[in-house]
């Protein structure tokens, strides 16, 4: 099992609208970055643990966890010229981009600001931490899971 922190502006899509969704679930799209896809498509698996991460937000937190449902496949908005996350560049036999599906697991008793993490030594090495890491979706390892879900008031 891997563990993985995935971003997202609360007024795209929050993670109370994942708790919302049709059994807490949702496929998650749109991602145009060659490193966060790479993770996408080949390195996250069925039952691997999610931070949600609220970003563009006041405050900037982790606010609860997910689990992967369903591995890597196509990203069906490349291929539609209606999307946002359109690509003219996307074939149907070689797709360019790819999105997991996951779903809701547990909201943080208290949300972890991105303040309180920058303030922790132990997770000082986190990739969300660090100057010029923007990717949307980013590799936590087991111990910077479980001190981040201690945070949040979870065990």
């Amino acid at each position: 099992m891997a563990y993985w922190l995935f971003k997202s502006e609360p007024d795209v899509f929050s993670f109370d609208d994942l708790m919302k969704a049709k059994n807490r679930t949702t496929f998650w799209e749109g991602v145009r970055n060659y490193q966060a896809r790479n993770f996408l498509r080949d390195q996250i698996k069925k039952s691997d643990g999610v931070l949600y991460y609220h970003s563009n937000a006041e405050p900037k937190a982790i606010i609860g966890t997910a689990k992967v449902v369903r591995e890597g496949y196509p990203d069906p908005t490349q291929f539609d010229p209606k999307s946002d996350y359109y690509d003219e560049d996307a074939k149907r036999d070689e797709p360019r981009w790819y999105g997991v599906d996951i779903q809701a697991d547990r909201a943080f008793k208290q949300v972890v600001t991105l303040e309180e993490i920058k303030q922790t030594g132990a997770l000082a090495g986190m990739m969300l931490v660090k100057k010029g890491a923007r990717l949307s979706v980013q590799p936590v390892t087991p111990e910077q899971w479980r001190h981040i879900l201690s945070m949040g008031g979870l065990k």
